[in-house]
């Protein structure tokens, strides 16, 4: 029914014309029935609406907790290298303050009344206790020593042990 036909009053005839008809070439709206079944097409896409936004939500959803798992699988692993970056300079920390406090005791240990002799018992090069210590010294003023007083310091002449070995032809 048209809105035009729904305002008329019921008691009012319709008028007929015999004379015209609807032309076949013009298609007509199927126009529902009753209310109710114009209430059950609108609910028909009412509820494939709702059906559409649901799946619609939770693709959303589903993409949301798929990017979160996957966050904390990247920090849960980014965390475990940390702590084993951690444990790495923790323990190379320690070999150096360990290396540092031996110092600071060998260190203190030089340092009291004592440490002089004890620095020269450790020490391997130095000369024995009953070995003459030699000490040069650069002389201060230069004298020009007399000609007949220079000797070469080491000899120009093969020693007796050396001439034996020499060969003759000398």
């Amino acid at each position: 029914m048209s809105a035009a036909q729904q305002l008329r009053p019921v008691s009012a005839p319709r008028r007929r014309t015999g004379s015209r008809r609807r032309t076949p070439s013009r298609p007509t709206a199927v126009a529902p029935t009753s209310a109710a079944a114009a209430v059950a097409i609108h609910q028909g896409s009412t509820d494939r609406q709702e059906l559409l936004c649901s799946v619609i939500g939770l693709s959303v959803k589903l993409g949301v907790t798929l990017l979160a798992g996957l966050s904390l699988v990247h920090l849960a692993s980014a965390y475990q290298q940390r702590l084993n970056q951690h444990d790495e300079l923790s323990a190379i920390l320690q070999i150096e303050q360990a290396k540092l406090q031996k110092a600071q005791k060998r260190f203190d240990q030089l340092f009291i009344t004592s440490g002089e002799q004890r620095l020269i018992r450790e020490q391997d090069q130095w000369i024995a206790p009953n070995r003459l210590r030699v000490v040069w010294n650069e002389p201060t003023q230069t004298k020009p020593a007399p000609a007949a007083a220079k000797r070469p310091l080491i000899s120009q002449e093969p020693s007796q042990s050396q001439a034996g070995t020499q060969p003759a032809d000398r």
